[in-house]
């Protein structure tokens, strides 16, 4: 006997049992209990629930039934767990602070935000929500696939038709074995039109998702998420930590007393325990000057009232309770969810696309179902048809049978029916033989096959599916959508978003003609005098040079127009910083500049007013005049900044205030003025007006708003340059060919920049080898319009200026330049030596 129980014992492993053991309980607890679906964003026991009060017809326009019911017929067909962990679970999907859109209504004691639990089950009632008949909607059109139960006695859907992305709308939360899932909840209508903008452009970008749809998610108690930077992070990886704030107001009193008032708390954050918190706080004397707390909390609303000493500020105190309480807590976001049976973290976008993917499949398979069951229908009329067009012979032939076998046999073979269409036959009531039934049988079947071709469409393009998935999800959004609850706070004194983590520095940004592009510390370039040599500005291939220079802020956006008309843009603190002598990085790793596009203008903006324009001036002189809030929204691709007609390039863009005189100036010496109301404000698409007629071969170089009492620099690419009063110059209509401006010469080369300038600037001149010269404008000259100027930088041969910009003046970096003796002797040195060559056509007039 021994030797026989022996033969039925197997030797294995301890280490390979437990290993396999614990990872087939893991498995278990991750796919059936603890993680969601990213189908229907349900765990196996909520989508267990909703099933059984489904089939229980507990629908939301029926009564509430007791929830032990519920309870009951939960575990004892679909859910063998305790009966507990299914009421606690269903009470979080009544509770209004628990779930975005509660998909349980119930009545009774459900909880309440201090924690207090819910009345036991066989004393609260519940019934099926109306966004929860949504969710189960079309279940028994054969939409989804449908399992045994746990022994095998039942069936219950393996996911629900889902029919608004409850994944995201509500969220979720769950520990399994080693992984953990966190979602939060967002606002319907945003995630609804999130869903939408996915399938209509199925290349949107995450950010652009975040600025035009799914701002951030939306908790259903409220308060307010500090700053973007973390819901920015969770929705690009999935992963991230996203600080939430209680809503406070701050009352001051007349007595000079101050009472800090909650009246919104963060997600999860139980309230009596966070009053009570506070009170301890204040007993250890952490913190000082609450002098009285109390719960004002009512069906109306929540309120949490603290006075305090008039000796304090309030502003400190609540500074204290954000540091020290639940008054601001931290979400941390870990998008996991079941994919096809596997967990796996995904960004929001991936989200929501399985979820656009699982409505297709459900919308093919209704439609397919809807299909079966119309052509099983049309082939009963087709039998009725034929039987109402051979009626008196079906009569005789069904009166001469003796059986009904018989007759159903003699219907088959006589007029090549079905056995379905025979039977229909003969169950066939003699009302249906009036003229009336028989049009009407007629009608069905003509309306049936419309339906059918329909449905047949429908299957055979993709289009039309999404187009349905459209419909049904507005129809939703319609019915349910609200205004969002908790409010995206951005900026603050008290709060940061990445940027704010950078400080506020003015810099000079360079693009070469081949598209480099770095920013350094506006610090950087000292102040030289006229003439000088220059300092190296930046290093650069031989054939290449700085084309653009512009003196900007950290935190301001930088827009850049391309000779195509597009705009691009980047904030200041975007762009990377490198040292002097660096030449950059290639812009089109910055921004998605195509293939035959270089930018031609670039602008800073620190804000997008409403009173603010952008005038453009293109090649041609074509010339146009639009709102700069038209340009707030600019998708990383880029956005069409002016229409331009063929062959035409965009030469310069300047911000205005809509009431300046403008300035265009070509290569070869004329300009014109006229006044900027003389072009009306046109849409971002147009493609404008004539601003300059020009003369021959000739080209537009720069346009610049002119200030009264201005002067007007003009700077050659050979070096030279001049200031001449703007008086000089006669306002005229736009369109005309300008006036003579500057002598030219062979000497001097042509104008390659034209500049309203006051006098109290720097100027700021790069070359095509990259060298560099700042010197104060004021040194400049100041002479006629017919005249050739004076000599800016000394060139080398075959030496050209490239470029020309203004900077304003720092007064910090001219007391540091001061400070430095060597260099200011040094710019003196290079200053003496130029003017004792004294040039005699430096200042020539005629």
């Amino acid at each position: 006997m021994a030797e026989e129980n022996r033969k039925n014992v197997q030797e294995i492993n301890i280490s390979n049992e437990m290993r396999t053991s614990f990872l087939d309980y893991a498995m278990s607890v991750i796919v059936s209990r603890a993680l969601p679906d990213v189908r229907d964003g349900m765990k196996p026991v909520h989508r267990r629930i909703l099933y059984a009060m489904n089939d229980l017809g507990m629908h939301s326009d029926k009564a509430h039934k007791k929830s032990a019911r519920i309870v009951g017929e939960v575990i004892g067909k679909y859910h063998p767990h305790g009966d507990s962990a299914v009421y606690e679970t269903m009470v979080r999907m009544a509770q209004n602070f628990s779930y975005r859109y509660m998909l349980v209504d119930g009545h009774g004691n459900f909880g309440s935000v201090d924690g207090d639990p819910a009345a036991a089950m066989r004393y609260t009632e519940a019934r099926m929500s109306k966004i929860s008949m949504e969710v189960v909607r079309d279940l028994n059109k054969d939409t989804v696939d449908f399992t045994d139960n746990y022994d095998g006695s039942e069936r219950e859907p393996v996911v629900f038709p889902a029919r608004f992305p409850n994944l995201i709308v509500n969220g979720t939360s769950g520990i399994a074995v080693g992984m953990a899932t966190n979602i939060p909840p967002h606002n319907l209508g945003e995630t609804i039109d999130a869903v939408l903008a996915i399938s209509r452009d199925p290349d949107i970008t995450i950010e652009e998702l975040m600025e035009e749809y799914i701002h951030g998610p939306d908790f259903p108690t409220s308060g307010i998420i500090l700053g973007r930077s973390g819901i920015r992070k969770a929705y690009e990886t999935g992963k991230g930590s996203i600080t939430i704030r209680a809503k406070v107001n701050i009352e001051e009193h007349e007595n000079g007393k101050s009472t800090i008032i909650v009246t919104e708390l963060p997600y999860q954050v139980n309230k009596a325990k966070l009053v009570e918190k506070i009170a301890e706080l204040v007993r250890d004397k952490r913190i000082e000057g609450i002098t009285d707390l109390r719960d004002e909390s009512d069906r109306d609303g929540m309120r949490v009232v603290m006075e305090l000493r008039r000796d304090v500020n309030a502003n400190v105190i609540l500074n204290n309770l954000y540091k020290h309480t639940a008054l601001q807590t931290t979400f941390g976001v870990n998008m996991l969810a079941l994919v096809n049976g596997e967990p796996k973290v995904l960004t929001i976008k991936q989200c929501l696309e399985h979820y656009l993917e699982h409505q297709k499949v459900i919308i093919k398979r209704r439609t397919a179902f809807e299909l079966r069951k119309a052509e099983a229908r049309a082939h009963i009329l087709e039998g009725l048809r034929i039987a109402l067009d051979h009626l008196d012979e079906v009569i005789s032939l069904i009166r001469n049978s003796k059986t009904t076998d018989i007759a159903r046999n003699g219907l088959i073979e006589r007029f090549n029916l079905s056995e379905k269409q025979a039977q229909a036959i003969l169950d066939m009531r003699l009302q249906r033989l009036t003229g009336l039934e028989r049009e009407k049988i007629e009608n069905e079947y003509n309306e049936l096959m419309e339906l059918i071709a329909e449905l047949k469409a429908i299957l055979a393009d993709e289009e039309k599916v999404l187009e349905i998935i459209r419909e049904e999800l507005t129809e939703i959004k319609a019915k349910f959508n609200d205004e969002r609850r908790t409010e995206i706070a951005i900026g603050g004194a008290d709060f940061f978003e990445d940027e704010d983590l950078i400080p506020v520095e003015n810099i000079v940004i360079t693009l070469t003609h081949q598209g480099y592009i770095k920013r350094l510390p506006s610090s950087t370039y000292r102040t030289q005098k006229r003439g000088g040599r220059g300092i190296q500005g930046m290093g650069t291939n031989e054939d290449d040079f700085v084309e653009h220079l512009v003196s900007t802020s950290t935190h301001d956006t930088v827009l850049f127009f391309t000779n195509k008309g597009k705009v691009y843009k980047a904030r200041g603190f975007e762009i990377p910083e490198f040292s002097r002598t660096a030449k950059g990085i290639p812009l089109v790793n910055l921004l998605q500049v195509e293939k035959g596009e270089w930018v031609n203008a670039v602008i800073s903006v620190s804000e997008y007013r409403e009173d603010a324009y952008l005038f453009f001036t293109t090649k041609f002189g074509i010339t146009k005049r639009t709102t700069l809030s038209q340009y707030a929204n600019i998708r990383k691709g880029g956005l069409i900044a002016v229409g331009l007609r063929d062959e035409d390039e965009l030469i310069s863009v300047r911000l205005t205030d809509g009431t300046k005189d403008m300035m265009i100036a070509t290569k070869n010496g004329y300009l014109i003025r006229f006044e900027e109301t003389q072009i009306r404000s046109m849409g971002r698409t147009a493609a404008g007006v004539k601003g300059i007629s020009l003369r021959g071969e000739d080209e537009v170089v720069s346009m610049e708003i002119l200030e009264e009492d201005s002067n007007i620099l003009h700077v050659t690419n050979k070096g030279y340059g001049k200031q001449t009063p703007e008086a000089e110059y006669r306002i005229t209509n736009r369109g005309g060919k300008g006036i003579f401006t500057c002598k030219l010469s062979d000497k001097t080369g042509n104008v390659v920049a034209v500049k309203a300038v006051s006098g109290t600037e720097d100027l700021m001149l790069i070359t095509v080898a990259g060298v560099l010269i700042r010197i104060p404008v004021g040194d400049i000259s100041e002479t006629g319009r017919n005249t050739m100027g004076v000599r800016l930088i000394r060139l080398q041969d075959a030496e050209e200026v490239a470029t020309v910009a203004k900077i304003e003046q720092d007064e910090e970096e001219a007391e540091a330049i001061e400070g430095n003796e060597e260099s200011v002797e040094e710019a003196e040195t290079q200053t003496e030596d130029k003017t004792k060559e004294d040039d005699p056509d430096e200042t020539s007039e005629e």
